[in-house]
């Protein structure tokens, strides 16, 4: 192995080990902070090495489907992403956790380590592994407080949800091996037709249920439950992050097939609007987070769509700064005034300073305002959208209106004057040092990473990772343009909050009637089915089988016993009777001879008289 695959093997390995370790040993609480954060900082030095060098690494797992890691150009940009912003939150959340830290840092090691796992994944049996670790790790972090109930049940239904989704890998699995190509992902698109459509199709439901796009969008909503650190990376560079990703990473399938490629557009940029619209009427700052999570990462899925892989990507990485950024201050906020309530967050950016800048840079970030990041990164989407279909783009500038406005929601909200009489009852009253650091570098990201989408860079990333256009000066004036006037009016005006989507359009009531209780309703059907049908025919079974055990101990007992002692017994006298003429003297012998030979004569004349 050389060193690279070593650096690469060990990027993995080395959070998903200690991070296994920390989880079960709760006797680590003091030192798990220390410890975790010494190993996402060695991952993070290992994934920039492994970008430098782009390593492979394949390991037999069955036959013709190899555990493969690999990266790519595309994996390479994404990698040390996953890895920087797992340090940096694990730096705040080693200032905010304070109960059972070891089990909290082991998890979110592990939740990491499947992250990268399924960033350099070259092969469906890899992908699946880190997939489903991914979706068990996010329940486990979501219902950490085990004790709140409804903690517990948004983790349950996140896994649920997106677990639901995830069988479309399985079924993207099974006709990867009967198209007979293999299970490599970049071998994908030469499957032949049917197998070519059912794997796309899978994969792209499997991804937009991880992206939480339209229809499942409500499972980040329960998310929020978890503790903030969780959300900030769950929502920024894992699991949510790395359905938007996966897309991008099998753009050339999505385009093979004709149809799956528009699909993706169209769910994106519906998403991008729509969820947009929910993250305006939100009264909660971490709803509307996550709202706009599902909204941004709907122009990573039209990149996809549209075949601006380079744009996607920087948008994905761009956006990993800019929203594990504002949960962080979502955190800190939460932990100092006790709330997430926008009314009570009145005005905390004047009494924090250096989060308040913090935070503001990135709510300009995310309205789209230059020269800050995903004014660029958007744009670089757009620009092919526009190629693709002048409606597409229309689309997409309104959800880059609707992201502006709720950016300047935020900004109204935490500039304008407020009492904080919330705090003096539920809050500490304090952001410490290790709650601040974070945020500065993550501010400095989501000032400066739009240079991805902006030359010379975006030329390099279009050749690297293909699409992506050169974005018209044109284009970003007037995507900047639209983002000043929108954030102005909000501000200014205060514009009422549309309530008709406070409720995520009722997707999670829509969850129930369509999945939750025909999946019941099924379950219950087949356990009536196990219990009095299956069940029943094994007991019918046992039981015959028991009285045939019967009948044939009866039969060996009374009779293949009792015939064998009756033969026996019968062998037995015919010894005796041949041992009668075994007397030891040797004249009774020379009369037998005799009377044999006398015998053989008698028969011998009769034979021939009678021939």
């Amino acid at each position: 192995m050389t060193g690279p695959q070593m650096a690469l093997v060990a990027m993995v390995v080395l959070p998903a080990v200690v991070g296994a370790v920390l989880a079960m040993a709760p006797r680590a609480n003091r030192s798990a902070a220390s410890i975790a954060l010494v190993t996402a900082g060695l991952s993070t030095i290992l994934a920039v090495i492994t970008a430098l060098t782009r390593p492979a690494a394949s390991y037999p797992f069955l036959a013709g489907a190899d555990f493969a890691l690999n990266v790519d150009a595309l994996a390479s940009l994404i990698a040390p992403m996953i890895a920087a912003v797992t340090f940096l939150v694990l730096v705040f959340a080693a200032g905010t956790i304070r109960e059972s830290r070891s089990r909290f840092f082991g998890l979110m090691l592990i939740f990491s380590a499947s992250a990268l796992v399924t960033a350099t994944a070259a092969s469906l049996p890899a992908l699946l592994f880190a997939w489903e670790l991914m979706g068990a790790t996010s329940y486990a972090l979501i219902g950490f407080w085990w004790r709140d109930g409804d903690r517990v049940s948004a983790g349950l239904t996140a896994f649920i949800t997106t677990r639901s989704a995830d069988l479309g890998l399985y079924v993207a699995a099974g006709a990867a091996l009967a198209g007979g190509v293999g299970m490599g992902l970049a071998d994908l698109s030469s499957v032949a037709t049917p197998w070519r459509h059912v794997i796309a199709a899978g994969i792209l439901v499997a991804a937009l249920g991880k992206a939480a796009q339209l229809p499942f969008s409500f499972w980040l909503s329960g998310a929020m439950k978890g503790p903030s650190p969780v959300s900030a990376l769950l929502h920024s560079a894992a699991m949510v992050a790395m359905g938007g990703y996966l897309l991008l990473r099998i753009q050339p399938l999505l385009a093979s097939t004709g149809w799956a490629g528009p699909v993706a557009a169209w769910v994106g940029v519906a998403t991008a609007v729509l969820m947009g619209f929910v993250a305006l009427g939100q009264r909660n700052f971490k709803q509307l987070l996550a709202a706009s999570t599902v909204a941004q990462l709907g122009f990573v899925v039209l990149a996809a769509g549209v075949g601006a892989v380079s744009g996607g990507a920087a948008h994905l990485v761009a956006h990993a700064s800019v929203k594990a950024l504002l949960f962080l201050v979502a955190g800190a906020w939460l932990r100092a005034l006790g709330t997430e309530e926008l009314t009570n967050l009145r005005g905390a950016a004047r009494r924090w300073r250096i989060v308040g800048v913090a935070a503001t840079v990135g709510a300009l970030a995310l309205a789209g305002i230059a020269p800050l990041s995903l004014w660029a990164t958007k744009d670089s989407v757009l620009t092919a959208a526009l190629e693709t279909s002048p409606l597409l783009y229309a689309a997409g500038l309104v959800a880059g209106a609707v992201s502006a406005a709720y950016a300047g929601k935020i900004l109204w909200i935490m500039w304008s004057r407020g009492t904080h009489r919330h705090a003096r009852d539920h809050g500490t009253g304090t952001v410490t040092g290790l709650e601040q650091a974070p945020l500065v570098v993550l501010a400095l990201g989501a000032a400066t990473l739009g240079a991805l989408a902006l030359p010379p860079l975006s030329s390099v990333l279009a050749a690297a990772l293909g699409g992506g256009g050169v974005v018209s000066v044109v284009e970003l004036a007037v995507s900047a343009g639209i983002a000043v006037v929108v954030v102005v009016l909000m501000v200014w005006l205060r514009a009422p909050h549309p309530r008709w989507a406070l409720g995520w359009f009722g997707l999670e009531a829509a969850a129930h009637v369509v999945i939750v209780r025909p999946s019941l309703a099924l379950a219950r059907a087949l356990a009536f089915f196990d219990d009095h049908v299956l069940d029943r025919s094994v007991t019918v079974l046992a039981g015959g089988v028991g009285r045939l055990a019967r009948t044939a101990a009866w039969a060996d007992n009374h009779g293949i016993d009792r015939g064998v002692s009756v033969i026996a017994d019968r062998v037995g006298r015919l010894g005796q009777l041949a041992r009668i003429p075994q007397t030891g003297a040797i004249h009774h012998y020379f009369l037998q001879t005799i009377a044999v030979l006398v015998a053989g004569a008698v028969i011998w004349s009769l034979s021939t008289m009678m021939g």
